[in-house]
Parts: C-alpha cells; sequence; structure tokens
C-alpha cells in the first residue's frame, strides 16, 4: 500500500487530503475567503492522517501543489512539505496546480481552461482537452473578449476557477461555459500524485522552488 499526503496552498483553498493508492481515503479543506493557511495546514495534516487510521511513519511520499498560484500560499504549502520529506526521509512530488484544477470536471469533447485569478484582469490559465491532456502551457495573460477563440471557433470550452469570474463579462461567445465554485483541492491531486511517485517522477527535496511564474511584487500600504 502506498499512502501519499497531498497538500494544495496555492490559492485560499488550504485543502489536505491522504490517498492510498491514488484513493483519496481522507480530506480536509477550508475556503472561507480569507489566507488562513498558516493557521490550519499542519492541523490539518494531524487530522487527516488520523483520519485514514495510519501514523507519519507510513506515508510513502508528500506532493505539493507547485503554483503558479499566490505567493505566500506556496511558499507555506511547499515549506511544509519539505519539512516533512526530510524529517520522514521520503520522496517529494510535485503537482500542477491548474493540471489539477482541470481534473475536477470531466467533460466528453471540448476544451478545459483552468483559470487562477492574478492581479487586475491578469489571469493565471492553461488548457487540457477532454483526456486531461495538456494542449497549451501555463501562461500569465491579460483577459481581453478575444481571449481562447482559437478554442471557442468550434469546441465547447469550459471555464473554471477563481479566475473565471473575470471572463463571463468579456468572453460571450456561446461555446463558452463557466462552471462555477472549482477551486484547485488536494482531492483531485491524489491520482496524479500516485501516476508520479509509481514513476518515480519526483524532486530534489533540497532545490525544489514553487512555480511562481511572475516574480513576487510588494504593494506598498497607502496609509
Amino acid at each position: 500500500m502506498e499512502y501519499i499526503l497531498n497538500i494544495e496552498t496555492a490559492t485560499k483553498n488550504c485543502s489536505v487530503s491522504i490517498a492510498k493508492n491514488g484513493e483519496i481515503i481522507a480530506l480536509k479543506e477550508l475556503n472561507d475567503g480569507a489566507y488562513s493557511h498558516a493557521e490550519k495546514l499542519h492541523q490539518f495534516i494531524k487530522e487527516v492522517v488520523l483520519e485514514a487510521g495510519i501514523e507519519m511513519s507510513n506515508l510513502n511520499a508528500v506532493a505539493v501543489s507547485k503554483g503558479p498560484g499566490s505567493y505566500t500560499g506556496l511558499r507555506i504549502g511547499v515549506s511544509a512539505a519539505k519539512g516533512l520529506c526530510f524529517a520522514l526521509n521520503i520522496p517529494l512530488i510535485s503537482i500542477n496546480t491548474l493540471q489539477s484544477l482541470a481534473q475536477s470536471i470531466s467533460i466528453s469533447e471540448g476544451f478545459i481552461v483552468p483559470l487562477l485569478d492574478a492581479r487586475r484582469m491578469e489571469v493565471y490559465s492553461s488548457v487540457f482537452n477532454e483526456k486531461h491532456e495538456k494542449c497549451r502551457d501555463v501562461s500569465a495573460e491579460i483577459i481581453t473578449e478575444n481571449s481562447f477563440e482559437t478554442y471557442l471557433e468550434k469546441n465547447k470550452v469550459y471555464f473554471l476557477g477563481d479566475g473565471a469570474e473575470k471572463c463571463k463579462e468579456l468572453i460571450t461567445n456561446t461555446n463558452a461555459v463557466f462552471v462555477d465554485n472549482k477551486f484547485p483541492s488536494a482531492k483531485e491531486m491524489g491520482i496524479l500524485s500516485y501516476m508520479k511517485y509509481k514513476k518515480n517522477d519526483i524532486e530534489d527535496v533540497a532545490y525544489f522552488e514553487p512555480f511562481y511564474l511572475k516574480d513576487f511584487v510588494v504593494t506598498k500600504s497607502t496609509k
């Protein structure tokens, strides 16, 4: 039996799961609109391990959402994952945040576009087909009325994630479908991390860094 701890902190959703051979057996998450990762993450880790009926020493690997996403959220998740991997001497697995978000829906045809909110009218996005295979790399882009028009021309395109809200008023193509209340979750990480574990697709714990996509910008207070 392979037990993998999955950690998702790239957005406002603080999410942790335990998967056994890729199947989720324990899940704890909170998406209350605030970044509560620093307070909740380690508590959630303890709770899912207890719920799964295992010990920390039974873990075979730790998987973490690598981004893109919130700079602070990613740092908290990756730091926790690294600490556990060092302490338990187990491998670290990284999962693309947009890929796991795309996994949260199933379609028979067309494209899935997971979108994470960035600053102003900007989003982090990628494109996947009905088999959840990546069709376009991750990018940071400004949303306009012409965004994703190549995909929308002849296909249904399913937009999801907290960045999709920015698109509703601008993207009015009849092929655009907006899926509400979807966000990156450790629930979808289970099968992805297990597949990587079986292929020994792991990270160097000492040198791994989150995929920020853009440089961190400090906003000065106006007070």
